[in-house]
């Protein structure tokens, strides 16, 4: 008896397996019908670098391909600075909107890859699915900003003021929309193609609608910590690919060949000099260092405060006594004065000099993993948006990590803001927990001898 059932089994198994194999060759069959070489792919792909203007093109007709780049790039790099700068005087919000377009111009060009590498031009819904969980995202993040920054004008606005009650929620259901769209748009053969693009979509989101979020956050915190990180990454790029041309000898990681060790060092040095420049000259202005705050009494965004310490020069001890006695005898004084920011600057220039380029080697990576030299061809000489923004993302998060770990502190104004928000939250709760809350903030103050009960 025990042999036959084990008989039976085995043969019920080898059905089973016959079936899951026929599936798996199904599948496997489906998937070789539609797949492609990545050198084929690669042809398809705009190539930002190889694109010139006509004009342009002819004009250095005459010159080698090394010397016609570099002509290339130092030109689109003065206009995409000189653009940066008008963005800048154009004020916070012209950084915000900046800060989105450049988002949605990043997800589109990472998804255009996946796009044409899984080669599903066929199958339904995919692009559609894409933008819709840009928006969801969006509407998530943003709405966070703006719950933060806003929540006086929000809470005394009635139909906003269900929006900022249930944004969580909303934003949940969004979600699970697109959720069960997908589900719903999955067909038979070509499941592992469309896991892959969901999963490609939600990366994308990932590495950019997040990223995004953190720069809005920086920018209402000072301009200051959102144009020195920024500029520093540009300033890094520009001296390593400068040292690099000139003097470049020592290759620096295979992810990019052109990389050397001579321009990795020389633009770290470069950014650490020129960044504390920039940021003693920035630091001088309120315009640049003011947390941008929504003002209720002149009903829109003001950036006019008294700087904080960070922003004022203060006078140091030098921190040895080989410094001290050095500075004695040159007849100087033992004490230095300078910004306190300055102290920050310097973390952030070490970071964008060190770490920054890592997050061009990851882009690196991922471009010869599909063998594409540019994410896209907007900028002739530079490739695609995403080329001139994969370090910034990374820089992006480093001073919002930074800012909340090492500078933040709550602010009577932003309390002030979230007040009506507050209370509401109080009155919900119930009359003991109230009570509880009463006696606990009492209990603080008189223990810090701020008041004084009979």
């Amino acid at each position: 008896m025990n042999k036959m059932s084990e008989v039976r089994k085995r043969a019920i198994g080898d059905v089973a397996a016959g079936d899951v194999n026929d599936d798996h060759r199904e599948d496997a069959e489906s998937e070789e019908d539609n797949k492609i070489e990545v050198d084929e792919v690669s042809k398809t792909l705009p190539q930002g670098t190889n694109h010139t203007p006509d004009a342009l093109a002819s004009a250095l007709s005459g010159m080698s391909d090394r010397w016609r780049n570099w002509i290339i790039r130092g030109i689109f790099t003065c206009l995409m600075v000189t653009g940066f700068g008008i963005i800048i005087y154009g004020g916070p919000l012209a950084l915000m909107v900046t800060t989105l377009v450049v988002q949605v111009k990043c997800f589109e060009e990472i998804i255009n890859i996946g796009y044409t590498v899984y080669r599903i031009h066929g199958l339904p819904w995919f692009r559609s699915l894409s933008w819709y969980f840009l928006i969801t995202s969006n509407y998530f993040f943003y709405g966070e900003n703006l719950m933060d920054y806003f929540a006086v004008v929000i809470n005394r606005t009635d139909y906003l003021r269900v929006l900022v009650t249930y944004h969580r929620f909303i934003s949940f259901c969004l979600y699970i929309m697109g959720f069960v769209w997908f589900v719903l748009s999955l067909v038979k053969k070509y499941y592992m193609k469309q896991f892959s693009l969901f999963a490609w979509t939600h990366v994308a989101l990932l590495i950019v609608v997040t990223q995004s979020y953190l720069i809005i956050q920086n920018i209402f915190e000072g301009l200051i910590w959102f144009i020195v990180p920024v500029s520093m990454i540009v300033i890094n790029d520009i001296m390593a690919y400068v040292f690099g041309f000139f003097f470049g000898r020592t290759p620096l990681i295979k992810l990019s060949p052109k990389k050397t060790w001579e321009g990795f060092v020389g633009g770290g040095i470069s950014t650490v000099i020129l960044g504390l420049l920039m940021s003693y000259v920035i630091c001088q202005y309120r315009y640049f260092v003011c947390p941008i705050e929504y003002s209720e009494a002149l009903g829109r965004m003001t950036m006019d405060c008294e700087p904080s310490y960070l922003f004022r020069p203060q006078e140091y001890t030098l921190p040895t006594e080989t410094l001290q006695n050095l500075s004695n005898w040159l007849g100087w004084k033992g004490t230095i004065t300078m910004y306190p920011f300055l102290l920050h600057s310097l973390s952030m220039s070490v970071f964008s000099s060190v770490i920054g380029p890592f997050g061009g080697f990851f882009a690196s990576g991922f471009k010869r993993a599909f063998k594409i030299k540019d994410f896209g061809d907007v900028i002739p000489g530079h490739g695609g948006i995403m080329d001139r923004f994969d370090c910034q993302y990374l820089m992006a998060t480093f001073v919002n990590v930074y800012i909340s770990s090492f500078i933040h502190t709550a602010s009577p104004q932003k309390l002030l803001q979230q007040s009506d928000g507050i209370l509401s939250q109080v009155y919900n709760l119930k009359p003991e927990q109230q009570l509880q809350l009463f006696y606990t903030l009492r209990d603080a103050l008189e223990h810090r001898g701020i008041l004084n009960t009979p």
